[in-house]
């Protein structure tokens, strides 16, 4: 049988953040093992993948990084390949990215899954199938984001939507939603990146949308940051 190439779009989870906000619980555990249902954030993400036909996850970590190993191995609990890219010290998010990349080795495209949001329907399939469109249509698309309607812990949101397209200016129609954390981009998002260095994603972003490069979608399903120990407490009483 043939390989689904848009299946097969290699992932990246984001797990080298301290946690500090939800201290003293990631005293001990990193942020993204915490549990919701006695399954780890972590742990809901890879499921969701392998359910929708992903294969190869890589995981990045700094703070207790030997206990997310731990827990999730190599994957075959998943049905996954996982590897793991280790941060003597978090880079943030794109210098992680950045420095992962070898181990995604993306032809093109690739999903990056912020590890401490909880999403328990996240609709990957149709992200992937928007891949198979951008890749169809020819574009020249950097990142396609996953925007939700702003949580009450950020009303002011990050960037305006308007008709698939994502920026940072107001405009007449556009809806001004939150960054799920979730998001496409294609590797050459990250090329003037020095392997090794921090650097945030939101500076790449806007310069990709001062270029008209980033599309998004509205999402209105079940997503929460889980940003703080009576927010994880919530969900944990919603879900049991």
């Amino acid at each position: 049988m043939a390989k689904n190439l848009t299946n097969s779009l290699p992932c990246f989870l984001l797990a080298a953040g301290r946690g500090e906000r939800m201290r003293p619980l990631t005293d001990e555990l990193p942020k993204p093992l915490l549990t919701i249902q006695k399954k780890s954030l972590l742990a809901w993400h890879l499921e969701a993948l392998a359910n929708a036909g992903i294969q190869h996850v890589v995981i990045n970590h700094a703070w207790l990084g030997s206990k997310i190993e731990a827990a999730l191995g190599k994957g075959e609990q998943f049905g996954l390949e996982i590897e793991y890219s280790p941060e003597e010290n978090a880079l943030e998010t794109a210098g992680g990215i950045c420095q992962a990349l070898p181990l995604i080795n993306p032809s093109d495209y690739f999903l990056v899954i912020n590890g401490d949001v909880f999403s328990p329907n996240l609709p990957i399939s149709s992200l992937l199938d928007t891949v198979g469109q951008i890749r169809k249509n020819g574009s020249k698309t950097l990142a396609h984001l996953l925007m939700v309607p702003n949580p009450i812990q950020h009303p002011d949101g990050d960037f305006y939507l308007n008709d698939a397209k994502v920026t940072d200016q107001a405009s007449a129609g556009a809806e001004k939603l939150t960054f799920s954390g979730i998001g496409i981009y294609h590797k050459d998002l990250f090329k003037d990146l020095e392997r090794g260095a921090p650097a945030k994603l939101a500076p790449l972003l806007r310069q990709a949308m001062s270029e008209n490069r980033v599309t998004g979608e509205k999402y209105q399903g079940p997503w929460h940051d889980v940003g703080s120990p009576q927010r994880l407490q919530e969900l944990n009483a919603v879900y049991e």
